[in-house]
């Protein structure tokens, strides 16, 4: 009897610990008050997250995972990748980023990222003639030090490189850019040369953001009554990521490399700043994705083990809001690290909350509203755009979690976001007398007044830049 119920304990401990195999995530670290690295990384194992890809080679970041044995993908941000056009600059950022962290005991490191989605054509070719260098010289830098058979350079790109031509549009005629197609053959002969992956990242929701007539369903796991069928070879497609997927097999398939290793280095669903970026549809996206990948579904080019990293991690309230205000909402995770909705990482179907960050310790519970008792409102709208010039506004857009509140309230949530950022100073509760403090939750419905994390000292903004927003302040408001 004793021997069936330690069965029975150890199932259903393999159970709860049971993760998708290929599954990461992306850790973004573009906050104004980040969670102590030690306390993100405690949260991944508590949530038995073992993949996770930065965007730099932070320092703190990459102390608080050694020993973890969690696979990182460290990065290079797009602006070293002319530092990384010298090779021995390049060795240098080897043995400061990589070899220093390689010893028993230390981080596990599987992947260089060099760069972040280089080729958008958005950037204007500012990275056209330097990512490639770049990458040649990592790899050979990592080749170099031994660490090469484990370690391998690749370039996240968006799915933007590759499209089907006009006149033709399905997953079988893809092809590289045109624009671009000498240069993706020559990036795709170096990572099959070495072994390495090509790393791209796939977003249906920017498909629904950018098409107002794209077929909502289409963008969803869950079946379509209209699915599309490819011409070129019969094959029925009822969901966006599995068409987009297989452009790319099919372009890659067009230069020779039609069985590269394809790493999935981004995909997720934001939860606020558009009128389709909320919970329900995030969790409605992710219930259909992550039992396919816990089923080792694949494409229909493509079927079996896929490497997919949801992006992201943790809400990022500084990042830049150019693509739409939706970019600061991609967390499956709050900014202080409590999960947004019920999700199983498992691919299981069962649903629960995530673990939450432990031990996050917070502002006191006050908050910057609008004075009621303000005699002259003229100037209301100038401080409203001051204070989300300096904090995150985005929930105050149309359809989104704070999209329907009225003057006042916009008022009260602007102040309170800009309050929060400068760490409920008091002289940042002014606003030309228009706001005030509270002790009392501001909240209203959905619309969440937000209380900041407390930064630790390592964390503090030093003297010159407090000094800096001082002057700011005294001359704006």
């Amino acid at each position: 009897m004793e021997k069936l119920w330690f069965l029975f304990l150890v199932l259903c401990f393999s159970l709860l610990s049971f993760t998708i195999e290929g599954l990461g995530v992306n850790w973004g670290t573009m906050a104004t008050h980040k969670l102590p690295p030690d306390t993100v990384v405690q949260m991944l194992k508590d949530n038995g997250i073992k993949k996770v890809k930065l965007f730099d080679a932070d320092q703190s970041t990459m102390s608080a995972l050694a020993g973890t044995e969690i696979e990182v993908m460290v990065a290079i941000p797009n602006d070293q990748l002319a530092v990384m056009n010298d090779y021995d600059r390049a060795k240098d950022w080897v043995k400061r980023n990589v070899t220093r962290y390689i010893f028993n005991g230390g981080v596990n490191i599987k992947y260089v990222a060099v760069g972040n989605e280089p080729f958008l054509q958005s950037y204007n070719n500012s990275f056209l003639n330097i990512t490639l260098p770049a990458l040649q010289n990592i790899q050979n830098a990592l080749n170099e030090a031994g660490h090469g058979d484990s370690i391998k350079a690749t370039v996240p790109l968006n799915a933007d490189v590759y499209n089907s031509p006009v006149s033709n549009p399905v997953p079988s005629a893809g092809r590289f850019r045109t624009d671009i197609s000498d240069l993706m053959t020559q990036i795709v002969q170096f990572l099959n040369k070495n072994n390495a992956p090509f790393t791209v990242n796939i977003y249906p929701f920017l498909s629904l953001y950018a098409d107002q007539n794209f077929p909502v369903d289409f963008a969803f796991f869950d079946g379509t009554a209209n699915p599309t069928t490819d011409t070129g070879n019969g094959i029925q497609y009822s969901n966006v990521f599995d068409a987009n997927f297989d452009t790319l097999v099919s372009a890659l398939k067009s230069v020779g490399f039609g069985d590269m290793p394809i790493l999935v280095g981004e995909v997720g669903w934001p939860t606020d700043g558009d009128k389709n970026a909320n919970v329900a549809l995030a969790q409605r996206f992710y219930n259909g994705l992550l039992p396919r990948l816990a089923a080792n579904k694949g494409t229909p080019l493509r079927p079996g083990y896929l490497e997919v990293y949801l992006f992201g991690l943790i809400d990022e309230d500084a990042k830049s809001i150019a693509p739409g205000n939706f970019e600061r909402h991609w967390g499956i995770f709050r900014y202080d690290g409590q999960p947004k909705f019920l999700l199983d990482i498992s691919g299981q179907g069962q649903n629960t909350l995530l673990v939450a960050a432990k031990n996050v310790q917070y502002l006191p519970q006050r908050w910057c509203v609008f004075n009621p008792n303000a005699k002259d409102l003229s100037k209301l709208a100038d401080n409203i755009n001051y204070a989300c010039t300096f904090s995150d506004c985005t929930t105050l857009g149309y359809q989104s979690s704070c999209g329907n509140l009225d003057t006042q309230g916009n008022a009260s949530y602007a102040f309170n976001m800009y309050f929060q950022a400068q760490n409920q100073q008091d002289m940042s509760c002014n606003f030309e007398g228009l706001a005030m403090v509270t002790t009392q939750n501001a909240s209203q419905g959905n619309c969440n007044f937000t209380i900041q994390i407390a930064l630790s000292s390592s964390f503090r903004p030093s003297l010159m830049v407090s000094a800096f927003v001082l002057v700011l302040m005294l001359f704006f408001v």
